[in-house]
């Protein structure tokens, strides 16, 4: 049997959930989809600056857990800008 999910804490509701590279019709490209904990962890790191401890402490999760999310959302984001793909932020 899986273990249960547990929660981590998002405080962060984009309200924008699309990005897409200029002048290309969204249905000409792939879609990453980022997960708002992927977001969350990328938003502490980079605009709050925090350490991974702190912002895993704010998402209520381990630091080895963090650091996960945080590398799936470079991949992610990184794999969209240099490919050329949408990135559609998606609630988790």
């Amino acid at each position: 049997m899986a273990r249960p999910r547990l929660y981590r804490k998002v405080n962060f509701d984009p309200d924008v959930t699309y990005f897409k590279p200029q002048g290309v019709p969204m249905r000409f490209l792939e879609i990453i989809e980022l997960t708002t904990e992927e977001l969350e962890a990328y938003r502490l790191r980079h605009l709050d600056d925090l350490e991974q401890k702190e912002a895993a402490e704010k998402m209520h999760t381990s630091t080895s857990t963090y650091q996960r999310i945080l590398y799936s959302a470079y991949k992610k984001i990184a794999e969209a800008l240099v490919n050329g793909k949408a990135i559609k932020i998606i609630k988790h």
